[in-house]
């Protein structure tokens, strides 16, 4: 029977996955790892760099293959239903991967418009129309439509990315280091953008980040990699009390600034920043 995933009514897990397998040739990057996605919440994956996040993310979708475990989205094992089942499953996600991704001989709108002609038999003038209120929706001006990615700033490309993501209107969200390339201001402001997404569209998100400011300010529930599986989840004082080498120089380290002595429900205001910096 064909399924709808949005008439489904999930309170629990948009995402389950379970005793996940991954690697290359004979290197294992992933082992017995397990990880759910929580309809509402903003989920943050963290770990070491080359542990594995990315590749957790590509694994999901489908990008690359698993040598073991299973997955479900929306309560169904994405193996076990057939090719036009999981199209449409398929539709009801969005990607913004770490250096955007654009299509560089297309314009802003053309980029946008790339899943909508792929997954939408609407005529172009609707697509243009849904193309600027997808800018619309991440700050970004119409005449941004016309441009090229290399007329565009750092902070535009990963606006423009996000678009994209969002073009068939997904239920969840996956973001590979949103925030990397950023500066402070222009990362604060992009946080706070997917915040505002969220709470506006009831998007799931899953964010990998390398970004503790992101974890602190965007995050509702924090995961962390170590040894090619989920080592601890939770909130942030949940994190912060786990006793582990790499979380302890992490977490409490330099470059933290004294996040352990924030409170995490302490996620500050929407900064009204210049979107397009």
């Amino acid at each position: 029977m064909a399924i709808n995933p949005r008439a489904i009514k999930t309170t629990g897990y948009l995402i389950e996955a379970t005793d996940l397998t991954v690697g290359f040739d004979d290197v294992t990057v992933l082992e017995d790892l397990s990880i759910q996605l929580r309809r509402g919440e903003i989920l943050g994956f963290v770990g070491p760099s080359g542990a594995g996040k990315s590749v957790l993310t590509r694994a999901l979708v489908g990008l690359l293959p698993r040598r073991a475990g299973h997955i479900k989205f929306f309560g169904r094992d994405i193996d076990r239903i057939g090719t036009a089942d999981r199209r449409k499953i398929e539709r009801r996600w969005g990607i913004l991967f770490q250096h955007g991704a654009l299509f560089s001989s297309l314009t802003v709108k053309e980029n946008i418009q790339v899943p909508m002609r792929e997954h939408m038999d609407i005529t172009q003038e609707l697509m243009d129309e849904l193309a600027e209120l997808t800018l619309s929706l991440v700050g970004l001006p119409g005449d941004a439509g016309p441009k090229l990615p290399a007329q565009l700033s750092g902070g535009m490309i990963k606006r423009v990315a996000l678009a994209r993501a969002l073009a068939l209107n997904p239920d969840i969200l996956f973001l590979d280091e949103p925030t990397s390339g950023l500066d402070p201001v222009g990362a604060a402001a992009f946080d706070d953008l997917i915040i505002k997404l969220k709470e506006t569209l009831g998007l799931s998100v899953f964010m990998v980040t390398h970004d503790l400011d992101s974890l602190y300010r965007a995050c509702t529930r924090i995961a962390v990699l170590g040894d090619k599986k989920v080592m601890v989840e939770g909130d942030l004082n949940t994190i912060l009390q786990f006793d582990h080498p790499w979380v302890r120089a992490y977490f409490h380290g330099i470059r933290a600034r004294g996040i352990s002595n924030k409170a995490p429900s302490a996620l500050a205001e929407v900064q009204g920043q210049d979107p397009r910096v």
